[in-house]
C-alpha cells in the first residue's frame, strides 16, 4: 500500500478517532453535564460548520499546503488540550480542532483524487481511506478507557501527537495541486457556517428559536450560490449529497439511541458497551477496501443501494428481535461500510478535478448535518419506541433513491485501470 495514501488516510483516522475517543473519558475531563457536552459537541460544531469552507480552501490554495495546514494544527492543539488546566480552556481548544479536523477530510480526498486520476484505482484508494479512517470509530472507545485509567485523561489528546507526525512524514511528498484562480465566495463561505453552526447548536442544546437564523443563513447560501463564483456550483449537487444526510441520519442516530439502550436499559457501562458496539464497528475497519474493489468494477450505484438495505435490515432487526442484536450491528457494519465508499466515489468521480476538494466537503458536510438530525431526531423518539423503525424507514428511501439515480449521475460502470 502507498505510504502516501495511508498517510492521507491516517489524517481522516485522526478526526475520527477524536470522534469517539473521547466519549468514555466525559466523567474524568469534568463533572460538570454541561461541560461534558461541550467538550465533546464544540468539537462537532465547528466540524460540521467549516467543512464546505475547508473544501474551498482546499481548491482555491491548494490541497497540498491545506491538508498539511489542518495535519501541524490539530497535533499542536491536540498538545494543548492536553495541557489543559480548566474545562472552558479544553472547550475552546476542542472547537479549535473540529476547525482543523474541516481541514483535513476535504484535502485529503482531493490529494487522492489527483494521485489515482484512473478510476478504478481511484475507487480503491477511496475504499482504503475509509478503511483505515474507521478504524478510528473501532479504536476511539477502547482506546479511550485505555488510556484514560492507565495514564489519565490527557493521554488521549496526547496520542493524536505521534498519529499526526507519522500522517505527516508518509504524505510529505503528496503532490502539489494548482491553486485555482477563483475568487474567494465570502457571502457562501459565512453563510455556510452560519447555517450549519446554529443549526448544530439548536439541534444538540433545544434551543429551537436558533432555527430562525439558521433558516435565513441557509436560504442567504442559496440565493449567493447562483452566481458565477459561488462557492458550490450546481454542478456539485446531486441526490448523492442528500444521500449522505440520510446515511449519518441512520448510522449516528441509532448509535446514539442504542448507546442509551445498552446502558440505561441493559445496564452495560461504557467500556462494556463500546465491546458490544464491536459487530458494527469492526466491518467498517475493513469492508470499505472490499468495496473500493467492488465499486472499481461495477460502479458506486449498486453498492450503495446495497448498502443502505442492509442498514435498514440491520435497524430492523434491532428494533423487533433485540436478541439478535449482534446479527443486526454487523449487518449496519456492513451497509454503512459499503454506502460511505460508494457515495464518496461518485461524488468526487463527478466533480472537475479543480472542485475535488469543495465536492468533497459538500459530501462530508451533508453527512455531519444528517448525524445532528439523526441524534436530535432519533434521541427525541427514543422513549416512544418508534426511533429504530422510523430510522429503518429512512434508510430504506435512501436505498430507493440511490437505486432510482440516472445511471450517468451515479458515475456509473468504473472503467478498470
Amino acid at each position: 500500500m502507498p505510504r502516501l495514501l495511508i498517510g492521507l488516510s491516517l489524517g481522516y483516522f485522526l478526526v475520527m478517532l477524536d470522534t469517539t475517543i473521547v466519549t468514555v473519558a466525559l466523567p474524568a475531563l469534568s463533572p460538570d453535564l454541561s461541560d461534558q457536552q461541550w467538550i465533546s459537541n464544540g468539537y462537532t460544531l465547528t466540524f460540521a460548520a467549516f467543512l464546505l469552507t475547508a473544501g474551498a480552501w482546499s481548491d482555491r490554495f491548494g490541497a497540498r499546503r491545506v491538508f498539511f495546514t489542518g495535519l501541524i494544527s490539530f497535533a499542536a492543539l491536540s498538545l494543548l488540550s492536553a495541557l489543559s488546566v480548566s474545562a472552558p480552556m479544553l472547550i475552546a481548544l476542542r472547537a479549535f480542532s473540529g476547525g482543523a479536523g474541516a481541514l483535513l477530510v476535504p484535502s485529503s480526498l482531493s490529494l487522492i483524487a489527483v494521485a489515482y486520476p484512473a478510476p478504478a484505482s481511484r475507487a480503491r484508494a477511496m475504499g482504503v481511506w475509509a478503511a483505515l479512517s474507521g478504524t478510528g470509530l473501532v479504536a476511539g472507545p477502547l482506546l479511550g478507557g485505555l488510556l484514560t485509567e492507565t495514564f489519565g485523561w490527557r493521554a488521549i489528546f496526547l496520542v493524536n501527537v505521534p498519529v499526526a507526525l507519522i500522517a505527516l512524514a508518509l504524505s510529505v511528498m503528496a503532490p502539489a495541486t494548482p491553486a485555482s484562480p477563483r475568487r474567494t465566495d465570502l457571502i457562501g463561505q459565512l453563510s455556510a457556517i452560519v447555517a450549519l453552526s446554529t443549526l448544530t447548536y439548536a439541534l444538540v442544546e433545544h434551543k429551537w428559536w436558533m432555527l430562525a437564523p439558521s433558516a435565513l443563513a441557509a436560504a442567504a447560501f442559496t440565493a449567493s450560490q447562483r452566481r458565477p463564483q459561488a462557492m458550490l456550483p450546481r454542478r456539485l449537487l446531486s441526490r448523492n449529497l442528500l444521500a449522505g444526510v440520510i446515511v449519518n441520519f441512520g448510522l449516528s442516530g441509532v448509535l446514539f439511541v442504542l448507546s442509551l439502550y445498552f446502558q440505561e436499559t441493559r445496564g452495560l457501562s461504557p467500556s462494556a458497551t463500546g465491546l458490544a458496539f464491536l459487530p458494527l464497528t469492526i466491518p467498517t475497519a475493513f469492508n470499505p477496501i472490499f468495496t473500493g474493489r467492488l465499486v472499481a468494477r461495477t460502479g458506486p450505484r449498486t453498492p450503495a443501494t446495497s448498502g443502505f438495505i442492509l442498514m435498514s435490515s440491520g435497524t430492523l432487526i434491532q428494533a423487533f428481535a433485540p436478541a439478535l442484536s449482534v446479527v443486526a450491528l454487523a449487518l449496519l457494519g456492513f451497509g454503512v461500510s459499503l454506502v460511505i465508499p460508494s457515495l464518496l466515489t461518485a461524488v468526487i468521480g463527478a466533480a472537475p478535478r479543480e472542485l475535488a476538494g469543495m465536492a468533497g466537503g459538500a459530501l462530508n458536510a451533508s453527512r455531519q448535518t444528517g448525524a445532528v438530525l439523526g441524534v436530535a431526531i432519533l434521541g427525541a423518539l427514543a422513549p416512544t419506541g418508534l426511533a429504530l423503525p422510523v430510522a429503518a424507514v429512512v434508510l430504506l428511501i435512501g436505498a430507493v433513491m440511490v437505486a432510482r439515480q440516472p445511471r450517468k449521475a451515479a458515475a456509473n460502470r468504473v472503467p478498470r485501470s
